[in-house]
C-alpha cells in the first residue's frame, strides 16, 4: 500500500456480513446545491460551515483508501458536486487510479446546470461517463420542482457533455401529477439523442421525504403505460445496480426502473456511500452510519480508518426499510447522502 492509501494488489475483498462484495463508492463532495428540488432538500435549507465539511484533501485520501481496499467504481455526488469550489482538482487526482489500473471508473451525477463549462475538463480528466438529473422536459415543472433551476442551463450542459465525447445517462424521478405525464417525451429525448434514461420512484429520505406518499408513482404503472405504445425487452445484464432495463424497440435505447418501494433490490447491493462530512452511510434507506472523519484526521496512518471502514461494513443491513405510505424514517436529506 503507497503512502497515499493506493495499491497494486488485487482485489482484496470487501464484504459485508451478507456476503455481498462492496467494490462501488458514492462520494457527496458537498451539500450546497444551486438547486432546491422538492425531492431533496427544503428551500430554506441552511448548508454546513466549511470546517464541518472535508477538505478535497481529506476526499482524496478517503477515497485512495477504499481504492486499496476493493473500490473499482467511485461516483461523486453532492448536493451539486461541481458547486465544490476546485472540485476539478479533486477529479485530477484521483485519476492516477485510473491510469494504475486500480479504479475501473470515476463518474459524477450532476443536476447539469454547471456542466457546460466543466464538460470537456471532465472528459479530460478521465471520467467517461455522467449522469444528469432531469425530471421534466416542462419548463415551468421544471422550475416548480427545482424551485430555482433554469432548464435552458441543463440542456446546454447535456450539449456540451455530448460533443466532449461523454456518456450521459439521464436520471429522472417519477412523481404521480407532476412528472408522470411527461416521461413517454422524456424518454424519446433522451433516446433521440442516444442517452439512456433511468425512472426512479420517489423515496422517503429527509425533509423532502415528508410528502413523499403523495407524489408516490408506483413504475409498474409507468411501465404499463409505456408498454401500451412501446415494445419492451427485458435486457438480463443488470451490472449489479439497482436498476432494471428494458430495451425499447421503437427506439433503440435503454430504459432503466429503479424501484426500492415495489421492488427492492437489496439482496444484490454492492454500494457504500459516504458523506460530505466523512460520514459512511451504510444505506440509503437507514440512518445508521460510521464516522471516518475522525479516524481521518487522528492520524496520517490510515489503519484507525481502515478499521473503521471494516467495522463498519460488517454492520452494513441486509436491506432498507422504506414504507409507502408513512413519513421518512430516514432524517439525512438526499442532498447530504448523494442519493
Amino acid at each position: 500500500m503507497t503512502k497515499d492509501g493506493a495499491t497494486d494488489s488485487p482485489w482484496t475483498g470487501l464484504i459485508d456480513g451478507f456476503d455481498r462484495k462492496i467494490d462501488y463508492l458514492r462520494v457527496s463532495v458537498t451539500d450546497h446545491c444551486n438547486f432546491r428540488c422538492v425531492y431533496c432538500m427544503g428551500d430554506d435549507v441552511t448548508f454546513l460551515p466549511k470546517s464541518e465539511v472535508l477538505s478535497l484533501d481529506e476526499m482524496d485520501r478517503l477515497c485512495s483508501t477504499f481504492v486499496a481496499l476493493g473500490v473499482r467504481r467511485l461516483r461523486l455526488t453532492g448536493g451539486e458536486p461541481l458547486a465544490r469550489k476546485n472540485v476539478m482538482s479533486l477529479v485530477h487526482g484521483l485519476s492516477r487510479h485510473l491510469r494504475s489500473g486500480a479504479l475501473d471508473e470515476i463518474t459524477l451525477t450532476t443536476n447539469g446546470s454547471l456542466l457546460a463549462r466543466h464538460a470537456k475538463e471532465l472528459k479530460a480528466a478521465g471520467v467517461r461517463r455522467i449522469n444528469v438529473s432531469l425530471d421534466t422536459l416542462d419548463p415551468t415543472i421544471f422550475a416548480a420542482i427545482t424551485r430555482r433551476g433554469d432548464i435552458a442551463q441543463v440542456l446546454e450542459g447535456i450539449d456540451r457533455a455530448l460533443a466532449a465525447g461523454l456518456s450521459v445517462k439521464i436520471n429522472a424521478v417519477a412523481m404521480r401529477g407532476i412528472t408522470e405525464l411527461g416521461l413517454e417525451n422524456l424518454m424519446l429525448f433522451a433516446h433521440g439523442r442516444g442517452m439512456d434514461l433511468t425512472l426512479i420512484e420517489a423515496m422517503p429520505i429527509g425533509s423532502g421525504g415528508g410528502t413523499q406518499s403523495d407524489r408516490y408513482l408506483p413504475l409498474s404503472s409507468v411501465r404499463q403505460r409505456l408498454s401500451k405504445r412501446f415494445t419492451l425487452e427485458d435486457v438480463p445484464d443488470r451490472n449489479s445496480g439497482p436498476a432494471r432495463y428494458v430495451l425499447v424497440e421503437e427506439t433503440g435505447g435503454r430504459l432503466g426502473f429503479i424501484t426500492p418501494i415495489t421492488h427492492s433490490f437489496c439482496n444484490h447491493c454492492n454500494r457504500l456511500r459516504v458523506t460530505c462530512t466523512g460520514q459512511l452511510a451504510l444505506c440509503l434507506g437507514h440512518d445508521l452510519s460510521i464516522d471516518l472523519k475522525s479516524p481521518l484526521r487522528a492520524s496520517e496512518a490510515n489503519d484507525l480508518l481502515i478499521q473503521a471502514i471494516c467495522d463498519g461494513i460488517a454492520r452494513k443491513p441486509r436491506g432498507h426499510h422504506f414504507v409507502t405510505a408513512q413519513r421518512p424514517t430516514v432524517t439525512r436529506s438526499m442532498s447530504m447522502t448523494g442519493g
